[in-house]
């Protein structure tokens, strides 16, 4: 079968960790017969560069075209005196109202293989873990086309004051939480609703939300925490959490929280989605690594391409429902980082935190050369 799939590079590392990832779903598509049919567009930096904008209204009219979109990264301290509308951040708020995904995943465990890479000790790890093992496997589902992020901005007083407006509706909770419910229920069954509903109105509305939509899901464990809490308890009982749903700003936060635990932001991916029904193919989907452009170690193949071959495996299950393919990427990272290998971030981070080191049985490799690790794992496995 054939794909098209939207390529924004992006900027800073984005470029280098897209390539190999691409290079990952080509040697799917040779095993099971898919052809994907990629076309590439610019977004962010490179964009206002070229045309003075950081979302060409070329670029969302292309991707709509597309049936999935994988993205590297964008930003960076070029564009940071520019103004809000135009820096490239704008781009990405573009692209998911545009293509309507308002649900971001973003999956976060505690890979065996990198534990020594967490800071949290193995008595925090075990603690409100089910299985009383140091280990955590968590989801956070982020509305992402509203509240702080969409709503009513600007200066005053001669631009000496500025608001934000955070403004949800009822739709827009509803169906987020009918994503998360439907996530929770291939998972463990437990959801969590984060909030500050003792500060917020807005939050106030999502719990009145979360409480009607709940009664629809009597099988899933639903549960209640203000942000602040959540911030806490992520990182003194990370093991507690299976599902949490939660507005922009606060998942957007609780997101990188949560990916400092599993050893580094470079190994986690995203999928944004407008619906989610398992075992269907679903409507065009928005991938992307959660790290940013980090242009400090741009063009030097050092970045870790893992988050964004991790997203192609996202992309895979949700947008074409791929299942089989997905779970053979993921399973060939698994191999590659069981052999030892290791990109500049997750390098012998266990000396940080004072365990044993891992010099013998760990590889320092490029960006270039982790995506054909993984593009052999894959080959091995089918051999």
């Amino acid at each position: 079968m054939d794909y098209a799939i939207a390529l924004v590079p992006g900027d800073g590392i984005g470029p280098e960790v897209l390539g190999p990832a691409t290079e990952v779903l080509d040697v799917v598509g040779d095993h099971y017969g898919h052809v994907f049919h990629y076309v590439e567009l610019e977004a962010g930096g490179k964009a206002i560069d070229s045309c003075g904008e950081p979302l060409p209204r070329e670029t969302l009219e292309a991707a709509k075209q597309c049936d999935a979109l994988l993205l590297g990264a964008v930003g960076g301290p070029k564009w940071d005196t520019l103004p809000g509308q135009l820096r490239p951040e704008r781009a990405l708020l573009g692209l998911r109202a545009g293509l309507g995904v308002f649900a971001n995943l973003r999956p976060a465990a505690l890979l065996p293989q990198l534990k020594d890479a967490c800071p949290l000790k193995d008595e925090v790890l075990c603690r409100s873990n089910p299985q009383g093992k140091p280990h955590f496997d968590l989801l956070i589902v982020r509305e992402l086309t509203g509240g702080l992020y969409f709503g009513a901005r600007g200066r005053g007083n001669e631009g000496k004051s500025a608001f934000d407006t955070e403004t949800y509706s009822w739709e827009e909770i509803e169906r987020v939480l009918r994503i998360g419910y439907t996530a929770a229920r291939l998972r463990r069954k437990r959801l969590c609703v984060v909030d500050k509903a003792n500060v917020l109105e807005s939050s106030r509305l999502w719990r009145e939300v979360a409480a009607a939509v709940a009664q629809e899901y009597q099988d899933i464990e639903t549960s209640y925490l203000y942000v602040d809490n959540c911030a806490m308890q992520l990182i003194r009982a990370p093991g507690q959490f299976d599902v949490i749903v939660t507005s922009n700003l606060f998942g957007d936060i609780l997101s990188d929280e949560a990916s400092v635990l599993t050893g580094s932001i470079g190994m986690l991916p995203s999928a944004s989605l407008s619906s989610f029904v398992p075992g269907h193919k679903g409507p065009m989907g928005m991938y992307e690594p959660i790290h940013g452009s980090a242009p400090d170690i741009a063009g030097q193949d050092i970045a870790n391409p893992l988050g964004t071959i991790l997203s192609g495996a996202m992309l895979l299950r949700y947008s074409f429902n791929l299942e089989e393919a997905a779970a053979a990427v993921e399973a060939a990272v698994q191999t590659v980082l069981d052999a030892g290998l290791r990109t500049k971030d997750i390098l012998n981070r266990s000396a940080v935190y004072g365990t044993e080191k891992k010099e013998k049985t760990e590889k320092l490799v490029g960006t270039k050369a982790m995506g054909e690790a993984v593009c052999r794992a894959l080959a091995q496995t089918w051999a």
